[in-house]
């Protein structure tokens, strides 16, 4: 059975798309004994680091070994495997294994790298190439998550291709819907260009949300998502993803929500919660 493929996805910044990908990631390897590929399509490159750890990502770069930008390039560095000279892309070299338990499930990563903006500036004839990539290696995995960059590029079409669910994480604030437009005449841009992509909205998730806050801008955030979601006919999650600080210091140390110290059990329960949310929506 091929891997399930789902990507992360908002136009607009600051939702916390990293954090909820790289705890999904988490949830389903340790939690639901799955074998799970994070692909990281944002230049900041702040999921590799979240599942590598700073100095072991800062240690793959020094090394100069691939990366999601050489999968759009087509080339395995100079050096890396010995060559003199830039060579054909091996596609054992750019997936980076982060953990592995007794059960066979896994988290695996295709790291990423600043260079990866440099695709944007000559981007002809390399949209196909990390669904060609993905397709080569989905019988290994059972979920795909692919954390997007911020912007509508190359990059996003790319991931049309290579998904077949998007999620939005969205944070409920002033002008919290402002990107959703912008997605939907890309989607519709897409499937007009590509119509036999089979790719569905698997649903909105309010993230990073603080509900003992009762700000009236809050609510309106919350009103306003609620009702462009309702006229698309996009589901919105009924479990949210708190704002807790247990996540960032979860992600300094490698680990996840729950298996962060000191996390508390209500903050645990929930994302535990979405993530069960989550999987079903997206088929399991």
């Amino acid at each position: 059975m091929s891997a399930t493929c789902v990507s992360l996805i908002n136009m607009k910044g600051g939702v916390g798309k990293t954090t909820l990908a790289f705890n999904l990631a988490w949830y389903a390897a340790y939690k639901r004994r799955m074998r799970v590929l994070v692909v990281d399509l944002d230049p900041q490159a702040n999921a590799s680091q979240y599942l590598m750890g700073a100095e072991a990502y800062k240690t793959y770069l020094d090394e100069n070994r691939p990366t999601v930008f050489h999968i759009f390039e087509q080339y395995t560095p100079s050096g890396f495997d010995g060559s003199m000279g830039p060579s054909s892309l091996d596609v054992s070299t750019v997936i980076y294994p982060v953990k592995k338990w007794s059960n066979s499930s896994f988290i695996h990563l295709i790291p990423s790298r600043l260079e990866l903006s440099w695709t944007l500036k000559n981007p002809t004839n390399k949209d196909h190439l990390l669904a060609r990539f993905l397709t080569n290696v989905q019988n290994d995995y059972d979920l795909i998550l692919i954390d997007c960059a911020p912007t509508e590029s190359i990059l996003t079409t790319a991931v049309y291709r290579a998904s077949r669910f998007v999620v939005i994480p969205i944070k409920p604030e002033f002008l919290a819907s402002i990107g959703l437009p912008l997605l939907v005449r890309s989607l519709e841009s897409f499937k007009h260009s590509l119509g036999d992509q089979d790719i569905e909205i698997a649903g909105i998730v309010f993230n990073d949300t603080d509900p003992t806050l009762t700000y009236e801008e809050h609510n309106i955030s919350r009103s306003e998502v609620r009702n462009y979601a309702s006229k698309q006919g996009w589901h919105v999650f009924e479990n949210e993803v708190r704002h807790s600080n247990s996540y960032p210091k979860g992600a300094r140390n490698k680990k996840p929500i729950f298996l962060t110290d000191y996390a508390r059990s209500n903050v645990i329960n929930e994302f535990t919660a979405f993530g069960r949310e989550f999987l079903e929506r997206v088929g399991f």
